[in-house]
């Protein structure tokens, strides 16, 4: 039986075609019976889609009940003309679905700077918004209808006990390129029934975006319209989590963390034009901070990503990327290992170049998924990250994005 956000107790969602896009679904409604705790994390980019700016000041107070995005274009730099856009979607959910305008999430995602058409989108949400279900298909029309370039749905589903209640956590999430740490071109919205307290969520949702969706880069590029929206209706039952002592905080986070993961690495594996997914690892290390900030170093340099491309263990360019990193770098102690997902090869040793088979490396480097691991061995802290190689195909596909 498949399972995706319609298993998550109150929610309904529809995803339709409106004609934004000319082949696929561009319209997505997410749905909670009552009113939702919410939380949010948005782009990093000084650059902010009329959606973006909408929907912070609406999840202010850390409440929403229902998320409406578009995809076909980015409603990002359209002056007035987008920002009215905006606002006239929020206000045609509300009007629909007979809630506050302020407990409307908008999201946008498509091309940057084009004219926003509003009035298509508009009719297109007060065309499907009778048709909200909680149907398996209708979640996964919801999850089709956010994509751009991407090549498949992303979706994830899991369940867990808490106090005795079954609590569900459902996400899906798009991104396929402008995808960089610091939240990228990528959407991801995700429901829960737990009961939660809205501030406790916030933390939580923040906590758990720094080290998923904050850690994946495809191209380095942090878009105009990312964010990430976690919705809590509390129909599951169990008793409200108000304190971050009690032990169901950290199995929600834990869980939270579980789901983020899951839908990041998807991002990862469908990056454009990418034909490896890599996973980097820096452990041993000072503070968690030190680990994080390596291993964004290591994946976001293009010298490391195109010698994945070409299966070249030139580690050079890894240790240079971590003394361009910023933070205290020893590479007298450092031990380096590159290899797939079954074997490591070690390659420095002590900041000695360990005595390894080059080919042999060459031979695992052909697997599509990498793995890099760094050992600072100055501490117990750690960070994994996931990146693609950069390829031709990347060059060709983004050279010709809107002709």
């Amino acid at each position: 039986m498949i399972q995706n956000i319609t298993n998550v107790k109150g929610i309904k969602c529809w995803g339709a075609h409106t004609g934004i896009k000319s082949m696929r679904r561009d319209l997505a409604i997410i749905y909670s019976e009552v009113p939702c705790a919410a939380a949010a994390c948005f782009t990093q980019n000084k650059v902010q889609a009329e959606p973006v700016k909408l929907s912070i000041k609406h999840i202010k107070d850390n409440k929403a009940q229902v998320i409406v995005c578009n995809a076909g274009n980015a409603n990002a730099c359209t002056g007035e003309q987008g920002k009215k856009g905006a606002e006239a979607m929020a206000k045609a959910v509300a009007e629909g679905l007979k809630i506050p305008i302020e407990d409307v999430i908008v999201a946008s995602t498509g091309l940057i700077g084009e004219p926003f058409p509003t009035d298509d989108i508009v009719k297109g949400i007060e065309e499907n918004i009778p048709k909200l279900s909680n149907t398996a298909k209708a979640g996964s029309f919801t999850a089709n209808a956010i994509l751009t370039t991407d090549t498949f749905a992303k979706e994830g589903f899991l369940e867990f006990d808490c106090d005795g209640s079954k609590v569900a956590l459902g996400g899906m999430a798009k991104g396929s390129g402008m995808i960089h740490p610091n939240m990228a071109t990528m959407l991801s919205f995700v429901v829960t029934d737990l009961h939660i307290d809205e501030k406790l969520l916030d933390e939580a949702v923040k906590y758990c975006v720094d080290r998923t969706f904050n850690m994946i880069t495809v191209d380095g590029d942090t878009s105009t319209n990312d964010m990430v929206v976690v919705m809590a209706n509390g129909l599951a039952g169990n008793k409200k989590i108000t304190q971050k002592t009690d032990p169901n905080y950290k199995l929600f986070e834990d869980k939270l963390m579980q789901l983020l993961t899951h839908l990041a690495k998807l991002i990862v594996s469908d990056g454009e034009g990418a034909s490896k997914f890599v996973e980097y690892k820096v452990a041993k290390a000072k503070s968690e901070d030190v680990a994080r900030t390596l291993v964004r170093a290591i994946s976001d340099s293009t010298l490391v990503k195109t010698a994945m491309f070409g299966r070249d263990p030139n580690w050079g360019r890894i240790v240079s990327a971590c003394g361009n990193a910023g933070v205290p770098f020893n590479y007298a102690k450092a031990d380096l290992f590159i290899g797939d997902n079954s074997n490591l090869v070690q390659v420095l040793k002590k900041g000695t170049p360990a005595d390894y088979d080059r080919n042999y490396i060459k031979k695992l480097l052909r697997e599509s998924h990498i793995r890099i691991q760094l050992d600072l061995n100055t501490g117990e802290e750690e960070s994994t990250g996931w990146g693609t190689d950069l390829t031709t195909d990347y060059v060709m596909f983004n050279s010709v994005y809107t002709t």
